[in-house]
């Protein structure tokens, strides 16, 4: 990387109508603008369906799905790694038992 990519420059998001100023390096400014529209989706739902009022309590509720989300999805994927991983092992152990009939057979 080049010091221009790590060179933080000011990016303007907008969150329920309300323009932010972010100091972000500029390979990192893609992300955070994906970011900030995600966001902005997940706190304009929060404000449609009516019961939560004030950006403050949004932002909170916003927070808290989008944080429960991520754990959910973590934690689907330290199942699945931990499956995979289980699924190697039983191959690796398979494959060593094939070398291992292979050997017997050439040694008699």
């Amino acid at each position: 990387m080049s010091s221009e990519e790590n060179t933080p420059g000011t990016v303007v998001v907008r969150i329920l109508d309300k323009e932010y100023q972010v100091s972000c390096p500029p390979s990192e400014q893609e992300a955070l603008l994906k970011s900030a529209r995600y966001l902005d989706e997940n706190m304009r739902k929060i404000k449609a369906r009516g019961n939560i009022h004030g950006l403050e309590k949004i932002s909170v509720m916003a927070a808290l799905n989008i944080t429960h989300d991520m754990l959910s999805k973590s934690q689907q994927l330290n199942e699945s790694k931990h499956i995979t991983m289980q699924q190697v092992k039983f191959l690796e152990d398979k494959i060593d038992r094939s070398l291992q009939a292979n050997r017997q057979i050439e040694i008699t």
